[in-house]
């Protein structure tokens, strides 16, 4: 299983602690890629090949801080976090010394790297205004919440053990590496199942909980039995890929809804003493590695959760905030237009993507818009006239609007538009409206390079010397590469379906 001596310690580890990792896993051990898992045989679908006693995990009811956590009536990963930085305090003294001493000290994620380093590289992004407010949202909950328990700790705990850089590295860690394990003990940091490197879309092993047959847990069974046709980590996002969240940390609206539940099933949250497995979902031959893989994303996901990207990844998207749409309509018409098109569009039911702070739409790694954009741009280029009979029909009539397009019908409304081509609504004002906002949305990198000149920079990289430009530099050149896309898409839909020119030129000017 290796010959380093940090190997060696947690192979002892493991056999003193439940976790049982089979003979054919060879972990390896590499000094600039930390520890991966490969094959030392041929592995067959459906071996088992670990199996991890819930106790040798690392959570917030079987840590030594326990006591001290709940006291301060503190939950999930901020919870799990002071879990975590008691631990590695303790040194040797933890019962997780073995375990904690193979881990990195911190996942190098934007969340951690300096205001100079994800300004100059993070710039224009997808990451870099969501990174900034992370750093905010993490100073905050440490002041609040980590800073005061500084004064109760044990003499044998340094405060400094509390300070924000190993509160920062211990997020890094949880962000990246923990696990749903039970309804009981939460999220936790799972031995070996770790170690595991993830590749989007190629699963090799997945982590699953054991049924247990006790009649106190029927519903955690449930929720675990649930979680098994989920992505193998729990912190894999949800499709929209919203980043307003802290890495790793449940919202309050997430948070308060746990509490609820908590204190609705109180008289059933036991220690489940099943134990976790990780079970082979498609064979490998001996040599290749073993992936997990932590659900499909794209790179922005992938560098802001888990500190690294992929190359071609067919998960990217850019997004395109309705801030840049709302700019652009305001410059060629008036506020009031804007507004009145823009609650119209709601009024038909229809929305962008919403995080917490802003609301936008997304692009495709094929360069298709969200079609609400598409509709939202159509609308906002409406003659007055046309506008006005499609605002009284909407009024008088329970049936979605019908409005025509050249030769095309669309039906407008959010149940009605879903069988609507709604490429038929790339008119050649709406195609240049576009085209505009790609080129607001483009202006955010600056104007000091541009895709070529990002692609000659990201193929002279070297690794793992270039490490944070380099996965920066993939960000960047993918997402430059979907608006690249989206302006042919765009050619393209003009090309097929002519006739906006009269349109274009009965739009309302701005006085």
């Amino acid at each position: 299983m290796g010959g380093t001596r940090r190997l060696r310690a947690f192979k002892r580890w493991m056999k003193a602690n439940g976790v049982d990792c089979s003979d054919a896993l060879n972990l390896v051990d590499d000094h600039n890629d930390g520890v991966s898992v490969r094959a030392f045989v041929d592995l067959k679908e459906g071996d088992v090949v670990a199996n991890i006693s819930k106790p040798a995990c690392l959570t917030i009811k079987t840590s030594a801080a326990r006591g001290m956590i709940e006291s301060a009536d503190l939950d999930g990963s901020l919870g799990l976090s002071v879990a975590l930085m008691y631990e590695r305090s303790l040194g040797e003294e933890s019962p997780w010394s073995g375990y904690l001493q193979i881990l990195p000290f911190q996942e190098d994620l934007p969340l951690v790297w300096s205001i100079d380093d994800f300004d100059s590289l993070l710039s224009g992004t997808e990451l870099h205004k969501v990174v900034k407010e992370d750093h905010g949202l993490i100073l905050e909950d440490w002041e609040e919440s980590i800073k005061p328990l500084t004064s109760s700790l044990p003499t044998n705990v340094d405060p400094d053990s509390f300070g924000i850089k190993a509160y920062l590295a211990a997020k890094s860690l949880i962000a990246s590496r923990s696990f749903q394990i039970d309804d009981y003990h939460g999220s936790g940091m799972v031995p070996l199942a770790d170690l595991f490197n993830h590749k989007t879309g190629a699963e090799d092993v997945h982590f699953t909980a054991e049924s247990s047959h006790s009649e106190s847990d029927t519903e955690t069974d449930e929720s675990e039995d649930a979680d098994e046709d989920e992505p193998s980590s729990t912190s894999s996002p949800s499709p929209e890929h919203s980043f307003e969240d802290v890495p790793g940390e449940i919202t309050d609206d997430q948070a308060k809804e746990e509490e609820e539940d908590e204190e609705e099933n109180s008289s059933v949250l036991q220690d489940d003493q099943s134990g976790l497995k990780m079970i082979m979902v498609k064979n490998v031959p001996a040599g290749a590695e073993v992936f997990n893989t932590y659900g499909l994303m794209g790179n922005a996901a992938l560098l802001h959760r888990y500190g690294f990207t992929e190359l071609d990844n067919p998960y990217d998207i850019v997004n395109i905030d309705l801030e840049l749409v709302t700019e652009w309509s305001s410059s060629s018409f008036t506020s009031r237009h804007t507004r009145a098109r823009l609650a119209f569009w709601r009024k038909l039911g229809y929305s962008g993507c919403e995080s917490q702070n802003s609301e936008y739409f997304e692009v495709s790694s094929t360069g298709e818009p969200q079609s609400e954009l598409l509709i939202l741009l159509y609308l906002l280029l409406l003659p007055e006239d046309a506008y006005n009979k499609l605002d009284v029909a909407t009024s008088t009539t329970e049936a979605c609007p019908e409005i025509t397009v050249g030769k095309h019908k669309f039906v407008l409304g959010q149940s009605g538009s879903e069988g609507s081509d709604v490429d038929v609504l790339v008119t050649d004002g709406v195609g240049e409206a576009l085209l505009a906002i790609v080129e607001k949305r483009e202006s955010l990198y600056g104007s000091l390079t541009s895709l070529e000149d990002d692609i000659v920079r990201l193929e002279a990289c070297l690794l793992p010397r270039d490490r944070r430009l380099y996965h920066s530099l993939v960000l960047r050149v993918s997402e430059r590469r979907i608006l690249e896309k989206l302006r042919s898409y765009i050619r393209k839909r003009v090309d097929k379906f002519p006739g906006g020119k009269r349109r274009k030129k009965m739009m309302t000017p701005k006085s």
